[in-house]
């Protein structure tokens, strides 16, 4: 398949990503993040749940708060930008109408370009509830999947942003600020720089990440 290769500049324009747990927008998009704001975007990071059920043993209930407002601090997004909920991992379908609401207070207050979020196959019950909702929500904006490769069995990778090291490094750098996640394969460097290697070439690039186009606009 031959990707038309189109150059989009993210000057000026606000980003929301939609990060149903801590740390999952770094891992589906902290390059682009880092790529976005170098280039002047604004950038918005939404996380629904705080995962306190599942921290492992040894650390503060609200340990991946704190470790998420160092590693978003650290690919360069500000933090009056950075919106944290408290909402029960692995329930967050019980509580849509309240999430769906939240969106749209947001979009309201913000004026949106893009967004960010899980796909909508995502097996991860809390996944497809944000992207679900996010959708609804930003029904006026372009929408990009973002990969979870764990959690995907079928994801389309019919969009790529291309990346540079410095990019594919500060993803590695904010995913090294969860230290309680340390030990999930694919939290190690080897495997972020690998599947940005991996998306580089399908692209021509030296290092890319890989997107399912959900809405796309043309202005």
């Amino acid at each position: 398949m031959q990707y038309k290769k189109v150059n989009i500049d993210f000057s000026g324009k606000h980003i929301i990503i939609l990060a149903p747990h801590t740390d999952d927008g770094e891992l589906g998009c902290g390059a682009t993040i880092h790529k976005a704001i170098a280039q002047g975007a604004e950038i918005t990071y939404v996380a629904f749940s705080t995962v306190e059920e599942s921290v492992p043993d040894g650390f503060p209930k609200n340990q991946l708060e704190l470790e998420l407002k160092k590693a978003t601090a650290s690919l360069g997004i500000k933090e009056e930008n950075l919106i944290v909920f408290k909402y029960t991992v692995r329930k967050l379908n019980y509580v849509r109408q309240e999430i769906l609401e939240e969106l749209i207070r947001i979009r309201n207050e913000r004026k949106i370009d893009m967004v960010f979020m899980p796909v909508l196959d995502d097996i991860h019950q809390d996944h497809s509830t944000i992207a679900a909702e996010g959708l609804r929500a930003f029904k006026n904006s372009s929408i990009l999947g973002y990969e979870l490769m764990w959690n995907n069995i079928e994801f389309r990778t019919n969009a790529f942003i291309s990346v540079t090291e410095e990019d594919v490094q500060a993803k590695i750098a904010a995913l090294h600020c969860y230290e309680s996640q340390r030990s999930r394969p694919y939290m190690s460097p080897e495997f972020i720089r690998s599947l940005a290697t991996v998306r580089g070439v399908q692209c021509g690039k030296p290092f890319a990440e890989a997107f399912e186009i959900i809405r796309w606009i043309i202005s």
